[in-house]
């Protein structure tokens, strides 16, 4: 590691230094990927992410609030299965007068393997309506439907 002449080898500490550095940009990108940009609570887009980060989170009541009245009609209550594991992405909007169309692209990650998690994609439609200058949710994909109490905490 040393030369002849007693000082250390180039080579080395050139390639300690790359590794550094890799090191300092990979601890950037973990600390700074953090949570998605939210977007505005008055689209139609904003109001699915809003829903579904409650859906996420557990926090039907919270859910509930984004929901149009007739998203209650006929509501059973079921098991939804695991959302713990699972991230929406944004595909379409479709927006009318009245009603919006957002398409979301749904990913459900399930343990892990020796090439690493198992995964499965599946594309779900919100049906949205405005309601007094409010965009709400009339139908959710199955993977993020809830059935919340809407008289809970009146």
């Amino acid at each position: 590691m040393n030369t002849a002449s007693g000082k250390p080898d180039r080579t080395l500490i050139v390639l300690l230094s790359v590794i550094g550095a890799l090191v300092v940009i990979a601890l950037i990108v973990v600390f700074t990927g953090g949570e998605p940009a939210r977007l505005d609570a008055d689209t139609p887009e904003g109001v699915v992410q809003a829903y579904s980060a409650a859906v996420i989170d557990g926090d039907e009541q919270a859910a509930g609030g984004y929901l149009a009245e007739g998203a209650f009609e006929g509501c059973e209550d079921f098991d939804r299965g695991p959302t713990d594991n699972m991230r929406i992405t944004l595909v379409s909007t479709t927006e009318r007068a009245e009603s919006a169309d957002v398409k979301v692209a749904i990913v459900t990650s399930y343990g892990s393997g020796p090439f690493g998690a198992d995964e499965y994609e599946t594309q779900g439609v919100f049906d949205l309506v405005l309601v007094d200058d409010t965009w709400l949710i009339d139908d959710a994909p199955y993977e993020l439907s809830i059935c919340p109490n809407p008289k809970a905490g009146s």
